[in-house]
């Protein structure tokens, strides 16, 4: 069995963990334990530090820009499930609509093509409150 090496938490990793927490609306140890089971801690580490960085701690964007622009990159690289439907609920917790998110649909069809927004507009569906 791996040892995994306990590591002190930086506080850019340790605003990163805030960061995960608010997205997948848990606290930030449970967003922890959600990223070392499906990552393994090293990774976890690495993205707490990326998030605690300027992408999601600068000032000139909001969560609501930020998961629209999360969105966009999901879907043109044709992620769907558990990824997409975390930034689908953060979108609506900063206020986009089920007729805002067909629209980014509808609008990322232009530049992406169908059948990444047609695979991406199920998961808006499907995951509607």
């Amino acid at each position: 069995m791996q040892t995994i090496p306990v590591y002190e938490m930086s506080a850019r990793a340790a605003a990163g963990r805030e960061v995960y927490a608010r997205n997948f609306g848990v606290v930030p140890a449970e967003a922890e334990r959600i990223m070392n089971e499906h990552a393994g801690a090293v990774y976890t580490r690495e993205a707490f530090e990326a998030a605690g960085g300027p992408g999601w701690q600068g000032q000139n964007l909001t969560d609501r820009d930020r998961s629209i622009a999360v969105i966009t990159a999901l879907v043109a690289q044709n992620v769907t499930g558990v990824r997409l439907s975390t930034y689908l609920t953060l979108a609506r917790r900063t206020g986009l609509d089920e007729r805002a998110l067909t629209e980014l649909m509808v609008l990322l069809t232009a530049y992406l093509g169908q059948p990444y927004t047609s695979l991406a507009m199920e998961a808006v569906r499907r995951s509607a409150g």
